[in-house]
């Protein structure tokens, strides 16, 4: 008579705690790899210099705003410089270089009374890897109110005998534009102005001779304002001189004239707008 077998024993249940606990590990391990990853290949906030608070490798973009205060600005026309230089502080993409110049007529060029980086406001930081609330109070105290007190300064009137809008320009473009950490930068300019040139050397007031580009090309001023702008695009916001109830010049021609200028001179023309106010 043959044995019987003797039965096998059943491996013992996991049971719903075993259930959990793997399930828990699985979880542990799948966020682990998906924090790893986000630190790994998530964009980090560049380094930024503590004076400049502009990338140390360089800026993304660079915008200048040049303001022509050689005559005093209508109060309407001041009003809407205002608004356009308070959209171009609140909309500047982070990491750019704001510099806001006034004409220097004493050294026929440009005087800088604000320049620096937008470090970023906090909008889109992650908590796990930036701190936001720290990003907007930086962003508010070192960017935002100096640019706000800046623009004040630059609309204020300063009566002048020259403008030299030429030589500003090429002030510009020699301090932003060029170099090596310039070269790759979106280039904007912005210039608020009546656009009349006015120096010992070239004038554009009637008295002294049409506003042929041949007339220019003839004077001091071609050789000596010759400038590389590197590519920068200039928007002109144009402020309407008048006397006697009729325009000071031709705005049709002067603007002929500049566009020839930035092109002569490697920009582009992007936007000419005749501002409000007379």
């Amino acid at each position: 008579m043959a044995r019987p077998r003797p039965r096998r024993r059943s491996a013992p249940g996991i049971g719903w705690a075993g259930v959990i606990g793997i399930a828990l590990f699985v979880l542990a391990i799948s966020c682990g790899g998906a924090l790893a990853y986000f630190y790994l290949f998530a964009e980090r906030r560049p380094v930024l210099d503590t004076q400049s608070l502009c990338p140390v490798t360089g800026p993304k973009g660079i915008t200048v705003v040049l303001v022509d205060t050689s005559d005093d600005l209508p109060e309407t026309t001041r009003h809407e410089v205002l608004g356009l230089l308070n959209e171009i502080v609140t909309t500047l993409p982070s990491f750019y270089r704001l510099d806001i110049r006034v004409l220097d007529f004493a050294g026929l060029r440009s005087r800088s009374i604000f320049s620096r980086c937008n470090p970023g406001d906090g909008a889109g930081l992650s908590e796990w890897t930036d701190n936001p609330r720290l990003a907007r109070l930086r962003w508010i105290e070192s960017f935002r109110k100096p640019a706000t007190e800046a623009i004040k300064n630059s609309v204020g009137p300063a009566r002048a005998n020259a403008s030299p809008i030429m030589g500003a320009i090429q002030d510009i473009a020699l301090d932003e534009f060029s170099g090596n950490a310039a070269q790759d930068a979106k280039k904007t300019l912005y210039v608020i102005s009546d656009m009349i040139e006015s120096t010992k050397e070239y004038s554009q007031y009637p008295r002294a001779g049409d506003l042929s580009y041949l007339r220019y090309k003839q004077s001091p001023s071609y050789i000596k304002y010759q400038t590389d702008l590197h590519g920068a695009t200039i928007f002109v916001h144009l402020v309407n001189r008048q006397a006697n109830g009729k325009p000071v010049i031709d705005d049709g021609q002067l603007m002929k004239f500049w566009a020839e200028w930035f092109s002569d001179n490697r920009g582009r023309v992007g936007i000419i707008k005749r501002l409000q106010g007379a």
